[in-house]
């Protein structure tokens, strides 16, 4: 199972990754990789240095119950460093799971654009872009233009105020402030701001948490600071 509230299960048939932008400054997965190194996790002996690990390719397949499932939440399945004839494998296990749904997330909008010129998106898989800065709002029209059942964004961790932003054929928008000691604060209006252009295009608006700063400002353990947003849980899903 898994904390990330957006899903109920991760799969890591890929480790590690790079840095893209600025989003990954206080990246998550690397602090996690490192410490699950250090615990001496065989799966993470490469610390988070890109790892294919072929042995879970059909893992999914066993899961008999139908999973919400995000893939690669340890890396970035359209990183630069990983084949796309693993990518292929990766896609055979979806197909042949359909009782499965499967969240791809990506950093990498221009290589998952030319994967897929070539390949259908599955059926059962929603392709999202994380969008956590204005300078990287074009990953919207790189994910716009590719055809999937569900397109979404991530814009977690929310940097600064993304200002006007073209929601249209956009099926779901996920937004969340950053956690840890180095947590970069989020104010209220610029998720105010997604929420209401959400609203407007008839995209589903899920507000993952406040993080480490909360609406007010103060900075205080993510588990007080909550997800409340103008005193309401936001946590809608594409239908």
């Amino acid at each position: 199972m898994t904390k990330i509230e957006w899903t109920d299960k991760t799969w890591n048939p890929v480790t590690g990754c790079t840095k893209r932008s600025i989003g990954c400054t206080n990246c998550y997965a690397e602090n996690m990789a490192r410490r699950l190194c250090a615990m001496g996790q065989e799966k993470y002996i490469n610390g988070f240095q890109i790892t294919l690990h072929e042995e879970v390719l059909e893992e999914p397949l066993s899961w008999q119950k139908p999973h919400t499932i995000f893939v690669c939440s340890m890396s970035d399945i359209f990183h630069e460093k990983i084949p796309f004839d693993f990518i292929d494998k990766v896609m055979k296990t979806i197909r042949e799971t359909p009782w499965h749904r499967y969240q791809l997330l990506t950093k990498r909008d221009n290589r998952m654009a030319k994967y897929f010129e070539t390949r259908s998106v599955p059926e059962n898989v929603w392709l999202g872009v994380t969008v956590e800065a204005k300078a990287i709002t074009n990953r919207i029209d790189t994910l716009r233009a590719i055809p999937a059942p569900i397109r979404f964004l991530s814009c977690e961790p929310l940097l600064e105020d993304l200002g006007k932003i073209n929601l249209s054929n956009i099926h779901w928008v996920i937004v969340g402030g950053e956690s840890g000691k180095r947590a970069r604060p989020m104010k209220e209006e610029w998720v105010l701001n997604i929420e209401k252009q959400a609203a407007s295009s008839g995209s589903a608006f899920f507000f993952k948490q406040w993080g480490t700063w909360g609406a007010d400002g103060v900075k205080r353990s993510k588990y007080s600071n909550g997800k409340l947003l103008k005193g309401k849980i936001r946590q809608d899903l594409p239908v």
